[in-house]
């Protein structure tokens, strides 16, 4: 009978190191900012099920193959579990909201999972809670709110729930793979290959029955489904996963607050749009946010005593 051994996370070495991996996990959050204007401009309305689908099941099988790995033992149910928080349920709620709201307020309601994740690692984790990463995650959230809306947004009922829900749903996922880490000999593609996979296989029934295929899928439209589901899904998945494995999860979870910035950003660059003043200064707080709370503290030392 073989066994499994569940490797937990671990401490970066240098800081340099952890420099390193924070920039490259951070790839991820900033690539996923790029959905909501790839939704609006490039997708078939109407079809969130559909779309969140072609993100998930095609990337996940695709690393599948790579990986050559499957579950063993607990990690068939995990897995599912996993996969159907982070994926089956974030990715439509996240196309619902961001076919139902304007990409900024959507935004918005995503960077409140550094604050879910803060307290859910108190309960799930038995961590201290960081208030420090707190404060930072609601300063984070007041500065994401003065960027993205703008005026004028619009405030959907049904958008905001989808928004909260999937905020909620990704934040259960990331504390629960940081308390289960990853199995021993399972790498980043193939821990990203079983959620991905499990995500799109929960998304398939629901899918076919409720929705359907677009009636029509042209050439933005596939070019939109590649790069959400290669660049969004598999690559960017793979980054953040790897780095879940080893970064605080707190930490890593307030640089999910590069993807509303991303778009605000793609906003200006893309469609024309302009950031006044007041929405440059939650910019700035939105970005500081984001940095303060990469930094580890050094633990204190009491006076008269060697450190």
């Amino acid at each position: 009978m073989t066994t499994t051994t569940t490797v937990p996370p671990t401490s970066p070495g240098p800081v340099t190191n952890r420099a390193a991996l924070t920039a490259m996990t951070a790839v991820a959050p900033a690539v996923w900012g790029t959905t909501y204007l790839v939704t609006t401009e490039l997708l078939p309305p109407d079809h969130p099920l559909f779309a969140a689908l072609v993100r998930a099941l095609p990337a996940g099988v695709l690393a599948l193959l790579l990986s050559r790995t499957l579950p063993r033992g607990a990690w068939w149910w995990k897995a599912a579990v996993l996969g159907t928080l982070n994926i089956g349920l974030f990715f439509p709620l996240l196309f619902l909201a961001a076919e139902r709201l304007p990409g900024g307020v959507a935004a918005t309601l995503g960077a409140t999972q550094p604050i879910i994740v803060a307290v859910l690692a108190v309960i799930v984790l038995s961590e201290r809670l960081s208030l420090r990463r707190l404060s930072w995650g609601v300063i984070g959230v007041i500065g994401v709110g003065l960027v993205v809306p703008g005026p004028g947004a619009m405030f959907d009922p049904v958008g905001i729930v989808a928004g909260l829900a999937g905020a909620a749903a990704m934040g259960i996922g990331v504390v629960l793979t940081a308390r289960w880490g990853r199995p021993d000999g399972v790498g980043a593609i193939g821990f990203a290959a079983w959620q991905l996979t499990a995500g799109g296989l929960v998304l398939l029934a629901p899918t076919l029955l409720l929705e359907g295929i677009p009636s029509r899928i042209g050439a933005p439209a596939v070019a939109g489904y590649l790069w959400l589901g290669i660049i969004g899904g598999l690559l960017a998945y793979t980054l953040w996963f790897h780095g879940l494995r080893t970064l605080p999860v707190t930490a890593t979870a307030l640089l999910g607050l590069l993807s509303p910035l991303v778009a605000a950003a793609l906003g200006v660059l893309v469609a024309g749009e302009t950031l006044g003043a007041l929405q440059l200064v939650g910019f700035a707080l939105a970005v500081t946010a984001l940095g303060a709370g990469q930094i580890v503290p050094r633990p204190r030392t009491r006076k008269g005593l060697p450190s």
